[in-house]
């Protein structure tokens, strides 16, 4: 499915992927608005998206958009251990992507609904002092200072 060995190692060990031609899956297309392709949807186990990436990415890019989309589904089925692991791995492995500020945010959100402790909040807006200050994720969770 995709030239790298990397990526389809890393799909064959984490996904189940299905390929679909624009022109012979119409309704495919519709369902889940793809404007514009590559399009590339994780879908959790009910069919519901919970990452999208749109347009041809270099390998390690479009690994890290990969990861990132493992963590939101993990986010998103309450799995807030997992989906904090896999969030803080973008951050430690991939500092300079521009997924790792969406995952440092989304790490320390993680943190606090797997523990319901408001100092995961405030220990990530402070991290965001040091790294990605200039984001707008770092603008999110400045008012957990």
């Amino acid at each position: 499915m995709y030239p790298d060995p990397k990526v389809t190692e890393f799909i064959g060990n984490n996904l189940i992927p299905v390929r679909l031609h624009v022109k012979k899956h119409p309704e495919a297309m519709e369902r889940f608005a793809v404007q514009w392709t590559p399009t590339v949807l994780l879908l959790d186990s009910t069919g519901h998206e919970r990452h999208r990436v749109e347009g041809f990415l270099p390998v390690g890019d479009f690994l890290t958009q990969l990861q990132l989309g493992l963590a939101h589904a993990a986010f998103r089925a309450n799995r807030f251990e997992e989906s904090e692991r896999r969030f803080r791995d973008i951050v430690e492995k991939f500092p300079n992507s521009d997924a790792a500020a969406e995952a440092q945010y989304w790490a320390g959100v993680s943190s606090y609904k797997r523990t319901n402790d408001g100092a995961a909040l405030k220990k990530t807006a402070q991290a965001f002092k040091d790294r990605y200050s200039d984001t707008q994720w770092a603008k999110k969770a400045s008012v957990w200072d």
